[in-house]
């Protein structure tokens, strides 16, 4: 296989990141159950994350192929191991706040790299669908891992005990860290055309004024939104809605991200004998149904003692199957772009996907939060019908646009 090491870095780098990026639903339960703040303060950990990807994906999109996608990536993991170090001696809802910031920060770093790496690799629309879809569902791959990896370290005895996960994170953040550094790959192909890093900024604000970018940006809000809401609160709507023990609601909402990464693993096949908007049509529509007819049987569940699986309700394992259906959007949205664009301005589109990825996630997350404080867990995902609806409606003029660049 061709440029194996750098393939196999970015497959590590992501999966190391899924586990800690995508932890924020289990420390916003943390958070409300050991340090004692309500749903809205918690989701501010969501913000923290966001922000900070926003603002590094903004300021570094079009300075980063000067920089180097390597050492950008190799900054980022320092940055989250130190970050794991510190969330481990703080513990308070104020480290947590700050091991997310830091987390934004690095991810940002590693996410504008890797998508524009896999430009590198690849050479047709094709080839581009499917190792986004194979990196992104290795991707979620690591998410359901960190859904046993933190109950692992829960303990009865120590409500501090969970901590300890920080310090196997920054190990893996540390092996990760050393198999990049030996990783080489050619990054000529998309050095810099502008004269200097402020050039290059005004270039990727350019990228703005393509209505095929706005709806792409568009596209990418709304799938967030909609995707982050979901699991940023799941694990509490299965403690606080279905009455799942904690240690169990944390490891039932794996199932999401499990149904997420085989969702983009098959993605990938998929695209190679149907259309992506066939395939994401189907998918939305799938997704709406789930929402509709599994929720309204969420309400009123008993409480009931959980001695083995069998006790769990049916609903708990129900209802994360969404993730199936919502699983190929993002990845196929992100490579029919990308594939449309020069791979020289593959960073500077990633930074603005990135940046609106985040505000999408923030606000997906932090309404929810509202929403179950205002009208119950029980009722809260169903504010993702409308993001789903509108990104249904946008897919098809995101397909006009691309077909007219191709």
């Amino acid at each position: 296989m061709k440029n194996w090491p750098i393939r196999i870095s970015i497959f590590i780098n992501y999966f190391v990141f899924a586990i800690l990026l995508n932890s924020v639903g289990i420390v916003i339960q943390k958070s409300i159950n050991v340090f004692e703040v309500n749903e809205l303060q918690a989701s501010n950990l969501e913000l923290a994350k966001d922000l900070s990807i926003l603002v590094i994906s903004f300021l570094v999109g079009s300075f980063l192929p000067r920089f180097g996608y390597k050492r950008g990536m190799l900054v980022g993991l320092a940055l989250v191991g130190l970050g794991c170090v510190m969330m481990y001696f703080g513990n308070s809802f104020n480290s947590a706040l700050l091991l997310f910031g830091i987390t934004g920060v690095a991810f940002a770093l590693i996410k504008l790299s890797v998508y524009s790496v896999i430009g590198l690799l690849t050479n047709s629309p094709r080839e581009h669908n499917a190792l986004m879809s194979s990196v992104e569902g290795f991707f979620m791959l690591g998410i359901a891992l960190a859904y046993f990896l933190f109950p692992a370290f829960y303990s009865d005895t120590d409500p501090n005990g969970w901590l300890r996960v920080y310090l196997v994170i920054a190990v893996l953040v540390g092996l990760s860290f050393a198999f990049l550094l030996f990783a080489k790959f050619d990054e000529s192909q998309v050095q810099s055309t502008g004269k200097n890093a402020a050039e290059d900024f005004v270039g990727m604000l350019k990228l703005v004024t393509l209505p095929m970018v706005l709806v792409f940006i568009a596209c990418a809000f709304l799938f967030v939104m909609t995707e982050q809401g979901i699991m940023s609160w799941l694990p509490n709507f299965n403690e606080k809605i279905l009455k799942l023990p904690e240690k169990v609601s944390v490891q039932m909402a794996a199932i999401l991200a499990i149904s997420l990464a085989i969702g983009r693993v098959l993605a990938g096949q998929l695209t190679k004998r149907f259309s992506w908007l066939s395939i994401l049509s189907v998918c939305l529509v799938a997704s709406m149904i789930i929402v509709i007819t599994v929720l309204p049987k969420t309400e009123n569940v008993a409480a009931t003692s959980i001695e083995s699986i069998a006790d769990i309700p049916l609903i708990a394992f129900v209802f994360p199957l969404i993730g199936l259906f919502i699983a190929p959007i993002y990845p196929l949205i992100n490579s029919v772009v990308l594939s449309a664009l020069p791979k020289v301005q593959h960073s500077a589109m990633t930074g603005l996907l990135t940046v609106f990825s985040a505000l999408g996630g923030t606000l997906g997350s932090r309404v929810i939060g509202w929403l179950f404080m205002q009208v119950g867990g029980a009722k809260a995902f169903y504010f993702t019908l409308i993001p789903m609806g509108l990104l249904l409606f946008f897919l098809f003029i995101l397909n006009r646009y691309t077909r007219i660049r191709a």
